[in-house]
């Protein structure tokens, strides 16, 4: 072997690592963030969480971004380290498909049809396919499926260059040397531990190995505690992961460590127990491709069959390992508040994948929806009675929605660095324009709320006519947030114009109150002191009920995609004897002053 096959087999490394990227990135972008949202769902029932894992595994191709999933659900306190501990035996199990797939490089036959079903026969016919997709198709969901193809292809170009690569090295007696001191089990363990740590994907290691097999000089003697030992490497992620997040998130990635190293000793107590009882005669036979996929799926389903019963096990042993801090304060130090709560779940760890941490933003987004129409809700309710402890709320619930568009716009910030599909650019785009809109409206329910303090600290009060006029504007205005809402959640485009309707009914209200307060000035029925504060209150509705009408088009835009809010809102009022005619119709009628 030269230097120009070290070249190759290097070379060949890049595409395999690449290509593996590739083929993780479009399995991810197909599947829209639902594999996330299934774990995210997971019961207490532990033999459902080891399938879910490993099936979310196998879909996405890496238990490595598994287990960091799981490391940041328990973190953000949306899994409990009962439920993680289930995902994280499935992930093991998940992985080992990958290994099968690159066990396909090995089939050798001169039958036309078997050679069909070698990668390296096929594999170029899907990356002509991809390639065409990627040029000339617009849609989102086929470019996903084209990133599949190519990145199934380069990862098998790679596996194969590898391979073609080492083929020399079984006429070097050096490295079959070397590989000698391998099948000390120990040593091979170290190995194996030492690989998969630097590369941090124990499919990528396990790849390498069985390009390896190409000499001929790998043995299962050697190869199988460099096996188990790329199953311990692989935990290195998630430990890494887990820093600075919270106990039980690190115990999650502790449970993902003892679960391998109990499983490897006990594995390999058994295996080379019975081995040095018997003598298993393949072990100083050459490895192969499939061989070295048999031996992890072996190995890793076993230490899920054997540990799975003693899970709470597990989570005790992590629970001394990581213990709580001095008073136990960690433990119990979650607040009432829910953006105290929301920021756990805007964690760092989910945008590696961004349809996750998409779904995180839109949670969140929704929180925050909730919060800024509960200080409008709470600001209206002054109107009869003026209560303290409901006025301090209004101006709680304006704290929080700042702390929303803070830590929300600066999430969305670093989601944006990333590579969006082009719906969820979209959807980004919406949520960084909706904060700002619902930050302000908690400040107009703070503005409303001032007035109702200054009405009470001046002791006067509105006419019983003002306040059943203030009352059918501020439920109107109530009835278009809650509109806004559904439409913010749910991006239906029916809801956004009868939300669109219901604003023209908020701005007639509006103008008519202030018509009948100035002629009750007239008559000596009313004070300026007292208009001006009806004044302020019937204009902060309105700036309410303005900002609710930008969201729901915006919403609507997100969903319909389109691109101009003023030619939208432009375009919906066109006809007049329209929809949104009727539905203006309609709810004019239900919000009618006396």
């Amino acid at each position: 072997m030269d230097f120009f096959d070290v070249l190759t087999f290097v070379g060949g490394l890049a595409l395999f690592l690449y290509g593996m990227q590739v083929l993780g990135d479009g399995l991810s972008k197909a599947s829209g963030g639902r594999m996330e949202k299934i774990l995210e769902r997971l019961t207490s029932n532990r033999y459902k969480a080891v399938l879910l894992g490993a099936v979310v595994t196998a879909i996405i191709q890496s238990s490595s971004a598994t287990t960091v999933m799981v490391v940041g659900f328990v973190n953000s306190g949306i899994m409990k380290l009962s439920q993680a501990i289930g995902v994280i035996m499935g992930a093991n199990i998940g992985t080992t498909v990958t290994s099968w797939i690159l066990s396909l490089s090995g089939i050798e036959s001169g039958n036309f049809f078997v050679k069909l079903l070698k990668p390296s026969s096929f594999s170029p016919v899907l990356a002509l396919i991809g390639v065409f997709i990627l040029l000339f198709s617009g849609k989102e969901k086929r470019k996903n499926i084209a990133l599949i193809l190519v990145g199934f292809a380069v990862l098998m170009f790679g596996m194969e260059t590898m391979t073609g690569a080492v083929r020399p090295l079984a006429d070097v007696p050096e490295f079959t040397n070397l590989l000698l001191l391998f099948s000390n089990p120990i040593l091979g363990l170290l190995t194996g531990v030492l690989l998969t740590a630097v590369i941090q994907s124990s499919s990528a290691s396990i790849g390498i190995l069985q390009a390896l097999c190409a000499t001929g000089a790998v043995s299962y003697q050697t190869a199988m505690p460099i096996i188990m030992g790329q199953n311990i490497g692989t935990c290195v992620t998630a430990l890494i992961s887990s820093i600075g997040a919270s106990i039980n998130a690190r115990r999650a990635a502790i449970v993902h460590l003892y679960f391998n190293l109990i499983g490897t000793v006990v594995f390999m107590i058994l295996f080379y127990g019975l081995h040095s009882a018997v003598d298993f005669v393949f072990m100083g036979q050459a490895a192969a491709p499939y061989g070295i996929a048999l031996a992890h799926s072996v190995f890793n389903i076993f230490s899920t069959v054997i540990l799975l019963p003693f899970s709470v096990e597990l989570e005790k042993l992590a629970c001394l390992t990581v213990r709580e801090r001095s008073g136990g304060h960690e433990a119990h130090d979650s607040v009432t508040r829910l953006v105290d709560r929301d920021v756990k779940l805007l964690d760092d760890r989910f945008l590696q994948n961004p349809a996750l941490a998409m779904a995180q933003c839109r949670r969140v987004a929704l929180h925050m929806a909730v919060t800024a129409k509960e200080s409008y809700l709470y600001a209206i309710d002054l109107l009869y009675q003026y209560d303290v402890a409901k006025a301090e709320e209004v101006s709680r619930k304006e704290e929080d929605c700042d702390c929303y568009e803070d830590m929300v716009g600066a999430y969305l910030m670093k989601l944006n660095a990333r590579h969006l599909s082009e719906k969820d650019s979209q959807t980004l785009m919406l949520f960084l324009e909706s904060i700002g809109d619902f930050e302000r409206i908690s400040d107009h329910a703070v503005g409303i709320k001032e007035a109702y303090q200054r009405l009470q600290d001046n002791k006067k009060e509105f006419s019983n006519k003002a306040k059943v006029e203030l009352d059918i504007f501020s439920r109107s205005v109530a009835d278009m947030l809650t509109l806004t809402l559904e439409v913010f959640e749910k991006e239906d485009a029916l809801l956004g114009r009868e939300a669109e309707s219901l604003l023209r009914v908020v701005t007639e209200l509006g103008a008519e109150i202030r018509k009948r307060h100035i002629k009750r000035l007239r008559k000596g029925k009313c004070t300026i002191s007292l208009g001006f504060l009806l004044t302020d209150i019937i204009t902060a509705g309105e700036r309410v009920a303005m900002h609710c009408s930008h969201i729901a088009l915006s919403a609507m835009e997100a969903h319909e995609e389109t691109y101009s809010v003023h030619g939208h809102k432009d375009m919906l009022w066109q006809d007049e004897a329209g929809e949104l005619q009727q539905l203006y119709h309609s709810m004019k009628d239900r919000y009618v002053l006396p």
